[in-house]
């Protein structure tokens, strides 16, 4: 089995010149009651919301072009971006005003933005909070060159993706309903592996997608994995902190001074 892991051991190049997205526009129904009255992005560990930290995050790894989209409580965080003169980044906004357009739709709103530069962008969620070696993935994707290239661990997760040997997209599974979609049959037992949300991915894959309006970029990957190279990273060892819920604040606050 190919296991293309990040290496600790040797400090990454940084990714200077490199575009990334933030995705903020969900509800944030988990985290409620703060999420009645403030975007899921702006909750707080250690006193710093979540955003910033992530800025930092990606900041810290030589990216200061950046692409946050909004939709719930939109002009509280733009009023904190603004108010805090996009902590040392070019930032810019993606308006949902309707409704939040997932991953994929909100993904394809802001596409102009990417296909401005021929180099593989960043996409990553506001409300994960990680230690992952982000040049080491980006590298990855460089070395391969495949269409996206997704972080994933071996943790415990109710949905998983599917993988064969080669770390190649093959399949998606809900461990809880039992629900499969399948882009490739593979010839040995597929890895279930779970989604970090943080993907690498090359421009050129947006003029591909087929779905519109509201989707997920789930969906996206499983179609064009039937022709194209969807690969994974796996990065198990890791912090990993999907801050989704009061309880994982908490959780979060151990590990994230």
């Amino acid at each position: 089995m190919m296991n293309y892991a990040s290496s600790h051991t040797n400090p990454s190049q940084p990714l200077d010149g490199v575009r990334a997205m933030i995705f903020a526009a969900g509800l944030g129904t988990r985290l409620r009651p703060f999420t009645d009255h403030h975007p899921k992005a702006l909750a707080v560990v250690n006193g710093k919301p979540l955003l910033q930290r992530n800025i930092e995050y990606l900041r810290q790894a030589g990216i200061r072009e950046i692409m946050v989209n909004v939709h719930h409580f939109a002009d509280q965080i733009e009023d904190f971006i603004r108010g805090h003169e996009g902590f040392g980044c070019d930032i810019r906004i993606s308006h949902e005003p309707d409704a939040p357009l997932e991953t994929g739709g909100g993904l394809m709103k802001a596409a102009w933005y990417f296909e401005e530069q021929s180099r593989p962008f960043v996409v990553m969620n506001a409300d994960i909070l990680t230690n992952l070696d982000l040049p080491a993935l980006y590298r990855a994707h460089e070395e391969r060159k495949p269409l996206a290239t997704l972080a994933v661990t071996g943790r415990p997760s109710s949905r998983y993706l599917l993988f064969d040997n080669h770390m190649q997209l093959t399949g998606w599974r809900n461990n809880k309903t039992g629900e499969e979609k399948i882009a490739i049959i593979s010839e040995t037992e597929p890895q279930a592996l779970a989604f970090s949300a943080f993907h690498v991915i090359d421009p050129g894959m947006l003029k591909m997608v087929r779905q519109t309006g509201r989707f997920s970029i789930i969906d996206t990957y499983l179609d064009l994995a039937r022709d194209h190279r969807i690969l994974g990273f796996r990065h198990d060892g890791d912090l990993l902190i999907d801050v989704g819920k009061p309880e994982s604040i908490a959780e979060a606050e151990r590990f994230f001074p």
